[in-house]
């Protein structure tokens, strides 16, 4: 079972990796857009039990855009944007 998991993590993160800059930056922006969802999603006039399962759901897809998006850009992605972060100051 743990051999199968492994090569299934294998098999996801090569996925990810080949696609490409654009597409990793669009999926690490779409996870500011789910952060702020799961926040807003608690101001609603809605039951606790709506609010709370609108909050997790959002929060989740949230860590899974950010760790995913992190993933499709890699170690040279992430430094290309720093070093683009650091051109606009």
């Amino acid at each position: 079972m743990k051999e199968r998991l492994t090569l299934l993590w294998g098999r996801a993160k090569r996925f990810l990796q080949g696609l490409s800059f654009r597409t990793g930056a669009i999926v690490l922006f779409s996870c500011v857009i789910f952060y702020l969802l799961s926040f807003a999603s608690l101001a609603l006039p809605i039951g606790a039990g709506w609010r709370g399962a609108l909050w997790a759901t959002f929060f989740g897809l949230a860590k899974s855009a950010q760790y995913g998006g992190l993933l499709i850009l890699g170690a040279e992605g992430v430094k290309r944007v720093k070093r683009w972060f650091r051109k606009e100051e």
